[in-house]
């Protein structure tokens, strides 16, 4: 689904969104600056706009890596690279992480974790992957307040699929993607399943009217409950 769409994802982003999206990445990026890290990985990278937008802002000596494991959508990542470079895009699927143990500063996933076929065992694999004290950084939808949901939700359901298909020509992928934002639990009960999966500290801020939520977690120096 995304790899036939990949060519035309950015563009359809910043549409359905009203440009908001790029505030949500540059939130993000902000928050991982502030943890000085050595090395960052940005996981279901996709189009590879918050790796892109890290590599610009971190500095030169800061490893920065965009993995995901829909080729076509890292083509388009590279593509946007051009040749810039402190910047590795790579295969990489979040529920079997090609990274060493405890070797990564910071994780960024940005609209990447509803999408996981089996969520707690790619917040494991993200646990595992972490320095200890490392940060993971969920960029996520969420549930919206409730004086939005009445003109959300018929947003997700019928508006979007038929913008996005004029923009795509593919209605059901966004059918899809609506359906999973719709589903995908509120921010308080995501933050409740990273604490499950062994992380600590975990907080969560609601962006936009709680449409979207940027989550901090550190790893735990626990063991995850079973």
């Amino acid at each position: 689904m995304f790899g036939g769409i990949a060519g035309r994802y950015d563009r359809a982003n910043r549409v359905l969104s009203g440009g908001i999206d790029l505030y949500w990445r540059w939130r993000t990026v902000r928050a991982v600056l502030r943890e000085s890290p050595r090395r960052v990985v940005d996981l279901a990278t996709g189009s590879g706009d918050i790796a892109l937008a890290l590599r610009r802002q971190l500095p030169a000596e800061t490893t920065v890596e965009g993995l995901d494991f829909c080729e076509p959508m890292l083509e388009e990542a590279r593509r946007k690279q051009g040749g810039r470079p402190g910047l590795r895009f790579a295969f990489g699927d979040c529920l079997a992480l090609p990274l060493e143990d405890a070797s990564v500063d910071v994780l960024t996933i940005g609209f990447g974790l509803r999408n996981l076929e089996d969520r707690d065992r790619g917040l494991r694999e993200m646990r595992r992957v972490l320095r200890p004290g490392g940060a993971l950084f969920v960029l996520e939808f969420s549930q919206p307040y409730a004086w939005l949901r009445p003109l959300y939700y018929p947003y997700l359901e019928k508006l979007l699929p038929w913008v996005a298909g004029r923009l795509t020509g593919d209605p059901e992928a966004y059918r899809y993607l609506g359906g999973t934002i719709r589903s995908f639990p509120r921010r308080e009960v995501l933050a409740e399943q990273m604490r499950s999966a062994g992380f600590a500290a975990v907080r969560a801020r609601a962006l936009t009217g709680g449409i979207v939520a940027l989550h901090r977690a550190e790893k735990g120096g626990g063991s995850p409950e079973r």
